[in-house]
């Protein structure tokens, strides 16, 4: 009898759920996420208090930047070498403890900015582990066919967490404080421990052929013979860069808005508002057939609302230009996970993950440090502002640097088993995401 996990599925993205074990981890990795986001607003307005300082809250994102640099490559090894499921639960327990330390310095009143600062790098350490392995071990869950299905709906849970996250958040601590967030992070950690527990991937790892740092060149080698992969990486990284502007909301609520803790979550909150619209579009059409051309121009798109949400002089319009750049960052993710999941074999997951993590994560976090300097000394309209208008420059930039991105259409067939096959290796074209000769 042929498992379900092999036969085909709807165009509809919505109809992935009727795979058990991806439904229950669908609905675990919302509840995480919900946990999360609330616990970054915390800590945003935490520190904001404890400094007053755009310079500092910039330095958060060094601190989750640092971890990625250093431990990104080999989070990715450690996916593709361990056993995935048992991978993801040591992770989450060791998060779980983070969470629960912030909770307990903040009720005692021993919390600090060094503190903060210290397990904001340590979880972002250990997430450097745990979103490899965790975007490697969804394609276990579902049959190939229904792989796009579930990347759309795993990105539409993340923005729908990414809505009532932050504005859960700013209410939460305005009604019982900062502490009272830091409790609600740490119960959402068990939803993903309990769906762990509870999952049976398809044995569809591949065991590596090499391990440590001879493992991750050959991830880096992939990497750099894909001009598509490496493209469409590299827009991701200068979009979120220079458009990076989380961590200045607290400072544009207040100085610019007149605003407080309301409005800071409302901000937060407003990107992943526009990224569910996003997403359900995704989810009710097909994925196109030259993806790379839809990324590019949503990143256009998203650009172009950053600079116009530095230029907002109403909390109203600062929130609808905020809900234009989720909604294009929504469909550029979608596509963009698509391309990597689908050519990318399964022996290498974890690796191009961590590489896609590292540019996507790295973006933003070193992106807020550079918005938290650019603001100190020019103020946060010009930060935000010209992060938005350089974004559209270098975007511009990289779609004539690798002319492949715009070519490029979805092939059907599965990656091949050797990661290094070269062109012309007998690997049909039809098995990558393939330029169009003479397009």
């Amino acid at each position: 009898m042929t498992d379900d996990r092999q036969e085909a599925t709807s165009d509809r993205a919505f109809t992935v759920l009727r795979y058990p074990d991806f439904r229950w981890f669908w609905i675990a990795e919302f509840i995480s996420v919900l946990g999360t986001r609330i616990q970054a607003v915390a800590i945003i307005w935490q520190v904001y208090r404890l400094t007053e300082s755009p310079l500092q809250l910039g330095l958060l994102g060094l601190f989750r930047f640092l971890p990625l640099l250093l431990f990104g490559i080999m989070g990715g090894v450690i996916a593709d070498g361990r056993d995935r499921r048992r991978t993801l639960l040591i992770t989450q327990v060791v998060l779980l403890l983070t969470s629960c330390a912030l909770a307990a310095m903040t009720i005692s009143g021993g919390i600090s900015l060094p503190a903060i600062y210290a397990i904001t790098f340590v979880s972002a350490a250990v997430g450097a582990v745990a979103q490899p392995t965790r975007q490697a071990l969804i394609p276990s869950l579902v049959p190939r066919a229904a792989l796009a299905n579930a990347m759309t709906m795993n990105i539409f849970a993340f923005n729908v967490a990414n809505v009532t996250g932050p504005a859960a958040g700013g209410l939460l601590i305005a009604a019982a404080g900062v502490s009272a967030a830091y409790m609600v992070d740490v119960v959402s950690f068990f939803a993903v421990i309990a769906a762990v527990l509870v999952i049976r991937p398809s044995a569809t790892q591949v065991p590596m052929r090499l391990s440590g740092i001879a493992a991750a060149v050959e991830g880096f080698r992939f990497l750099r013979g894909s001009p598509v992969l490496l493209g469409v990486m590299s827009v991701d990284f200068v979009a979120t860069f220079f458009g990076a502007s989380t961590v200045l909301m607290p400072v544009f609520a207040e100085d610019i808005l007149g605003e407080g803790a309301g409005a800071t979550g409302l901000l937060l909150a407003a990107p992943a508002a526009g990224a569910v619209a996003g997403s359900l579009v995704m989810g009710l059409v097909r994925s196109p057939d030259r993806p790379g051309r839809g990324i590019l121009v949503s990143v256009l798109a998203y650009g172009a609302c950053i600079t116009a949400f530095g230029l907002s002089t109403s909390l109203p319009m600062a929130m609808l230009f905020l809900a234009g750049s989720g909604a294009a960052d929504a469909v550029s993710m979608a596509l963009r996970h698509t391309v990597r999941n689908l050519m990318t074999p399964d022996a290498l997951r974890g690796r191009i993950a961590a590489a896609h993590s590292t540019f996507a994560m790295g973006g933003p976090q070193l992106g807020e440090v550079e918005a938290g300097a650019v603001a100190a000394l020019a103020g946060v309209r010009a930060s935000i502002g010209a992060g938005g208008v350089l974004t559209i420059l270098a975007t511009l930039f990289i779609a004539r640097r690798f002319p492949a991105i715009g070519r490029a259409r979805i092939g059907d067939a599965v990656p091949p088993d050797d990661p290094t096959a070269p062109r012309g290796s007998g690997v049909s074209p039809a098995d990558r995401l393939e330029p169009v000769p003479g397009d």
